[in-house]
């Protein structure tokens, strides 16, 4: 089940980039104070705390929708996140004062309500609470385990986040619990390893409801929802994939999402990380009962080297792969109608049609 060749997985993500510093004035000058200047890929004002071996982030604010930490400041690691550093509308933090330059920037105010992507470095070891309080459209966070120490309720009002990249040190993946912990709503993961394979993986949404018993005077807890043993599939603060999937006959014995069920079974097969025969076939099963469904959404997704992967393991039917060429056509998508046409053209020769009358 494994990917390669024209589907294989694509490239894990990029570190973030080190940037010198090119000024560097704190001087007083007519009364204000100039702010240092540094290049860097995101356009940020950072209050800091600068300690004997390593800096504090202790404030966040920026007109960029895509945020990338430095790693370095002065010459010295940041190690560390502060209690509501990306929080918009936050109190002012006392510190020193540093201006981030990275292409062109905005015209707009400041406002962190707009981020939607958030790149820490792999330097960062603690995180302070609340530290994206209300960051109401932030949609993806990227980080590496290395960022071990989070403080409470630092994801809370981050209505949107549902999407990590986690860069891994070793196989345990045991700070993507603090995740699955704090939002049970779906989360897209996708972890790298040290040895440059993926993993992406779905993790269902379940919600929980407390209800009032009267004559008992407590409150009963009903969660409802597939989601809750995928989030909680961890062993010794380590992720299990063996426990990840176990949980999917329970999964389609409930009532599910389907198209959250395609994507999930997609994931797991198309980058099959300790994925056992049994398992995998189960999640292939699922996929070809469903084939006109994932082709859809392929297309949808505009993801050409997932969909040449799957029309070499599902063997779609005529009818499908006429379908799904006529979305293909639709959405003016020309290297998927060739690879759809090209299926077509292999599986079902025109020569094999032709009728004869006497």
């Amino acid at each position: 089940f494994g990917g390669g060749g024209v589907g294989g997985p694509g490239p894990p993500p990029a570190a973030p980039p080190r940037f010198p510093l090119i000024r560097a004035e704190n001087k007083k000058t007519g009364g204000k104070i100039k702010v240092e200047t540094m290049s860097g890929a995101s356009n940020l004002l950072l209050t800091c705390r600068e300690n004997r071996d390593d800096v504090a982030i202790l404030k966040v604010e920026t007109a960029d929708q895509n945020v990338i930490l430095p790693e370095s400041l002065w010459d010295k690691p940041v190690t560390e996140l502060g209690h509501h550093i990306f929080a918009p509308g936050g109190q002012d933090m006392q510190g020193k004062q540093i201006r981030i330059v990275g292409g062109s920037e905005s015209a707009d105010a400041p406002d962190n309500r707009k981020i939607r992507r958030i790149t820490l470095p792999d330097t960062v070891r603690t995180v302070g609470s609340y530290a994206f309080y209300n960051c109401d459209h932030l949609r993806e966070l990227r980080l590496s385990d290395h960022t071990c120490d989070w403080g409470g309720s630092t994801l809370m009002n981050c209505r949107l986040l549902n999407r990590f990249v986690i860069t891994l040190s070793d196989s345990r993946a045991g700070v993507l619990e603090h995740f699955t912990d704090e939002l049970s709503r779906e989360l897209d993961v996708t972890l790298v390893y040290p040895n440059g394979e993926l993993a992406r993986l779905i993790f269902p949404e379940y919600w929980e409801a407390f209800e009032e018993n009267t004559p008992a005077k407590h409150f009963d807890c009903h969660i409802y929802g597939v989601g809750y043993p995928y989030h909680c599939c961890f062993r010794d603060k380590a992720l299990s994939l063996a426990e990840f999937d176990r949980a999917w006959q329970g999964h389609l014995r409930a009532g599910h999402d389907v198209r959250c069920a395609l994507r999930l079974a997609f994931y797991r097969v198309r980058y099959p990380r300790e994925l056992l025969k049994e398992a995998g076939e189960r999640y292939l099963k699922y996929l070809k009962n469903h084939t006109g469904e994932v082709l859809s959404w392929l297309l949808e997704e505009k993801d050409t080297r997932s969909l040449a992967w799957f029309l070499a393991q599902a063997e779609p039917s005529r009818e499908e792969v006429a379908a799904a060429c006529d979305q293909a056509r639709r959405r003016n998508a020309a290297e998927a109608l060739a690879l759809l046409l090209e299926t077509q053209h292999r599986r079902f020769p025109a020569g094999q049609e032709k009728t004869f009358d006497l």
